[in-house]
């Protein structure tokens, strides 16, 4: 795997690549939060993936990437839920083996989602470090490729496939949001926008408790050292070093949002849209609706995540 930063050729690779496996995703507008924001909203349905997350384009791209060789190995990852059961699901399009670290702690329904595709799971602590180490470890002893997350240039490619389908289908736009936890889907909306709207200004939402993308941007390093503290457990991740490299590239915007704005965001887009998503996909609206300024009056392509979510313990019933 190179660390070379991709670009939008490799976008439109990517988007060749994937396109029998992917769910080509619907756009949704709301008249009443369109009001509420004072902008034009349109919103990108991930939650409607594969998965229920946009994180199969990327592992959809990354599988499909490897020589035959390399895929009779299998491949392993680390991951909170999304990306485990994407990776899955990917190797099974491709009849491999997938090996999935996940952290002690995880959303149960997510890690259901994982073992209902045919991974092997690999239990850790509930640190970045320990998930990391752990996915080394089944590498070596598998010998599968190792497919990270967020920091793999196949899979930032893949993950701009998304908005790369809005803008074609719904654009333009003046503004992008999205979420960001490590930075996969961001880099790849970020490079997309760029590419079809050079003047298009992207915006990443993240978690006040997570906030290193925000912090590294600000101190011009990327900041190691942070431990995440939010309901959005997709966000969770570090930013990677090719991921901070993409935000400076492309100038994204960081907008940090507390947990309790992400909550009222999430059950307002379920009561307007009609839509289940998560916290770490409502976390974009919750953004917009914080710092108005910017998005007054305009027309706003938000990227709503995944929709995976533990409907035994929704935020507002605790």
């Amino acid at each position: 795997m190179s660390d070379a930063l991709p670009d939008f050729s490799a976008v439109e690779d990517a988007a060749r690549r994937i396109a029998p496996f992917v769910a080509a995703t619907p756009v949704l507008r709301s008249a009443s939060l369109d009001a509420l924001a004072g902008a034009r909203l349109v919103f990108k349905c991930e939650n409607f993936q594969r998965v229920g997350a946009f994180k199969f384009r990327g592992a959809c791209n990354a599988v499909w990437s490897l020589t035959d060789e390399e895929a009779r190995r299998g491949v392993v990852t680390h991951s909170s839920g999304n990306h485990g059961a994407a990776l899955a699901l990917a190797a099974r399009t491709r009849g491999i083996p997938a090996h999935v670290v996940v952290p002690e702690g995880a959303v149960a329904a997510k890690l259901a989602g994982i073992a209902a595709y045919g991974a092997t799971l690999h239990s850790c602590a509930p640190t970045m470090a320990a998930r990391e180490a752990t996915a080394a470890h089944v590498a070596a002893q598998t010998g599968g490729t190792l497919v990270h997350p967020y920091a793999d240039p196949r899979v930032i490619a893949g993950q701009g496939t998304a908005v790369l389908e809005l803008i074609r289908e719904h654009g333009p736009f003046d503004a992008v949001v999205a979420p960001i936890g490590g930075g996969g889907l961001i880099g790849g909306t970020a490079i997309t926008t760029h590419a079809l709207l050079p003047a298009a200004r992207v915006f990443a939402a993240e978690p006040e408790g997570a906030d290193d993308a925000f912090r590294s941007l600000r101190a011009g390093q990327r900041v190691s050292d942070l431990v995440p503290a939010t309901i959005c457990d997709g966000l969770r991740g570090l930013l990677g070093a090719i991921n901070f490299a993409l935000l400076q590239r492309h100038a994204v915007e960081v907008l940090p949002v507390s947990d309790t704005e992400v909550v009222a965001a999430m059950r307002l887009i379920w009561e307007r849209l009609k839509i289940v998503v998560e916290p770490s996909s409502a976390i974009a609206l919750a953004a917009v609706l914080r710092n108005p300024e910017p998005f007054a009056g305009r027309r706003v392509g938000i990227v709503l995540s995944g929709g995976n979510v533990d409907l035994d313990h929704l935020p507002w019933m605790s």
